[in-house]
């Protein structure tokens, strides 16, 4: 064989160069254009991860308030009930718990049929018990039944403001 041939037999063919990556300054520019894209999108999307927590963490609070409001309104059903069947709301003393046992203080009811829930008697969304005065202050009639809000105490604002009434 002839060296030609030799030479020819060592030729890649055409397709093969294609397929080689170039080492010249257009795939630098190119590497450092993608680099430049990959840091644009991880700020787009640190950017919106930012807007979509504020609006979550905002409905958060706004979803224990209509927690407790709703809780309040499943109570209230159950302490008309227990009046419907003894003519009378459990007395403060009593409280919430009357609900689920037949109470053992005065006056101890004579047609309790209860329990008048199926589970214990919650705590409010923020793990405190709800607040129950019967007479209520603010219906000697009937009774109070109220969450404190976040803060634990009487009035407050937004998430610190009371829940329910009588």
């Amino acid at each position: 064989m002839s060296a030609e041939g030799r030479s020819a037999d060592r030729q890649l063919p055409r397709h093969a160069a294609a397929v080689r990556p170039r080492r010249g300054p257009e795939s630098r520019a190119r590497a450092g254009l993608t680099l430049l894209e990959l840091i644009v999108v991880i700020s787009v999307l640190g950017l919106l991860a930012g807007l979509v927590g504020i609006q979550i963490f905002g409905r958060v609070s706004e979803a224990k308030t209509t927690t407790a409001r709703t809780q309040i309104e499943l109570l209230s059903t159950a302490l008309d009930s227990y009046r419907l069947d003894n003519g009378m709301y459990p007395t403060t003393e009593q409280g919430l718990a009357a609900l689920r046992e037949k109470p053992t203080r005065p006056p101890i009811p004579a047609n309790w049929r209860g329990p008048y829930l199926r589970r214990a008697v919650p705590l409010d969304p923020w793990d405190r018990p709800y607040v129950y005065r019967s007479p209520g202050e603010r219906d000697a009639l009937g009774f109070d039944l109220l969450s404190f809000g976040r803060d634990g105490r009487p009035g407050g604002e937004e998430e610190d403001a009371d829940v329910g009434g009588s």
